[in-house]
């Protein structure tokens, strides 16, 4: 692309360079830049990127989009300057990779819980009725099937628009996305328009980042103030914050709920471990789907296939056949009779919602043993919460390892331990070693009782002193069950 070109979607203060340029890649990590690449300078919330200008042109860089010039201006390299470079990487790279959204649909879920299982329902569903489609999820990004790892849940704002654009260059009609508070508070959602936005609940999360609940609920919430008019919003009614988020949107407002008046409501008939009965909508479907917040995951994805044009009877179909997400709320059974279940429950009201759901089924048929953790070097005030929730809901509790990343996994455990009673000491384990935790569950759970492993979910790795470890918690639950394969 000709520089001229993002110049004039995005006028700049000064320019000093020739702007007539062609640019064959975009960045904004200087380690990425190859030859002719446009590298984008900006002041990351752990690293400058000005710091890294002049290596950037040493491996190639022609054009430098930054807000301060660096006192040295290198020759045949062109310096682009604004006010701020974060407010314009969205828009910059959006007209680099070809505008993807004005080329395919783009519909957006956030919320603290629920986000993978709704995007990723949607991109089967509409998979499965023929619609060419891609996914941008916390487990992987799907371009029609195939498969393009992730490292978090909202790619930065090249990563996106270069997956985005290869979405529409192979064709795709739809994308599911979803979007981290942090993809919004660092405008890494810049320059895109969608179609469509989808809001789960808000509990506490990421208070690491956005230090109060208020900014992390404003973050969620200015996703649905940047929708347009032509699009569709759908909030959860049952959530204290559902019509926060939509109270300033342009865009038509749709609700969902199992409890109160809404334009999509569903409640349960009957429930087990495989499955539900539910009346959606008016009418009877059995899901592959546990628990109530499943079902508010399951009326988010109807809604928005109804707004996106599909009949009742064939949003209906789809969803009877849907099978959970991996590491959400997956089941696993012994031949012991022992069933256990795998899940992405990392805040405590996650926790809270699974465990209510495994004793609403198990019905006191048979004990609940939860082993769980917390990550490290991430908001350290949910850890005695979620520990706290685990007692409470459970028979007996270990208390492990999750991702300790650079801390001390021991210092992880006793703040999570703050959070018990003497009397939920009691029927609680510490054990560091995570695989030696979901044995010990696995080894000691009788015919009948449930185990949650809970914290990691799809993912297949720890990341302990900095150093990422291969870690499974499928893999440990079937070895310890003797399952092979």
């Amino acid at each position: 692309m000709i520089l001229q070109q993002l110049i004039e979607r995005c006028t700049p203060l000064e320019v000093k360079g020739r702007t007539d340029i062609e640019l064959t890649g975009l960045e904004i990590d200087s380690r990425r830049v190859t030859g002719n690449t446009g590298f984008i300078a900006m002041r990351g919330t752990q690293v400058d990127g000005h710091t890294f200008i002049a290596k950037a042109v040493e491996l190639g860089a022609k054009a430098v989009f930054c807000e301060t010039l660096p006192e040295t201006l290198a020759e045949d390299v062109t310096y682009v300057r604004y006010a701020d470079t974060e407010d314009v990487a969205g828009a910059l790279a959006t007209c680099f990779f070809g505008d993807p959204t004005r080329r395919m649909k783009l519909v957006g879920v956030t919320g603290t819980n629920g986000k993978t299982t709704i995007a990723t329902t949607l991109y089967n569903v509409m998979r499965q009725m023929g619609h060419k489609s891609g996914l941008c999820s916390t487990v992987c990004n799907y371009i029609d099937g195939t498969p393009y790892p992730t490292e978090c849940t909202t790619p930065d704002v090249i990563t996106l628009n270069r997956l985005l654009g290869k979405m529409a260059d192979e064709g795709c009609e739809v994308a599911f996305m979803e979007v981290s508070s942090h993809a919004v508070a660092q405008k890494r959602i810049g320059g895109l328009t969608f179609a469509g936005g989808l809001f789960t609940n808000l509990t506490r999360d990421h208070l690491d980042y956005h230090k109060t609940f208020e900014n992390y609920r404003d973050a969620k919430k200015a996703f649905f103030d940047g929708l347009p008019k032509e699009a569709f919003a759908i909030t959860n009614a049952d959530d204290k914050n559902g019509m926060v988020m939509v109270q300033n949107t342009k865009a038509e407002v749709k609700t969902y709920s199992v409890r109160a008046a809404a334009d999509y409501k569903a409640k349960i008939l009957e429930e087990g471990f495989d499955g539900m009965s539910l009346e959606m909508d008016g009418r009877e479907v059995f899901v592959q789907f546990v628990g109530r917040f499943n079902v508010q995951n399951l009326l988010a994805v109807y809604g928005a296939l109804r707004m996106m044009g599909i009949t009742q009877e064939d949003a209906l179909v789809a969803l009877s056949v849907m099978k959970p997400v991996n590491g959400r709320f997956e089941t696993i059974s012994s031949n012991k009779g022992v069933t256990a279940i795998v899940d992405y429950a990392h805040t405590p009201d996650a926790l809270e919602n699974v465990l209510t759901t495994i004793n609403e089924v198990l019905n006191r048929k048979g004990e609940v043993w939860t082993v769980c953790g917390a990550g490290g070097n991430r908001d350290k005030g949910k850890r005695p919460l979620m520990a706290k929730e685990a007692a409470r809901q459970s028979d007996h509790v270990i208390i492990t390892s999750d991702n300790p990343r650079n801390e001390e996994p021991a210092d992880i455990i006793a703040d999570m331990m703050e959070g018990l009673t003497a009397e939920d000491k009691e029927k609680t384990l510490t054990i560091i070693d995570r695989r030696e935790a979901i044995r010990t569950a696995c080894m000691m759970a009788h015919k009948g009782d449930v185990i949650l492993v809970a914290g990691k979910g799809h993912e297949d790795y720890q990341i302990i002193k900095g150093v990422k470890h291969h870690f499974d918690d499928h893999e440990v639950i079937r070895e310890a069950f003797g399952i092979k394969g």
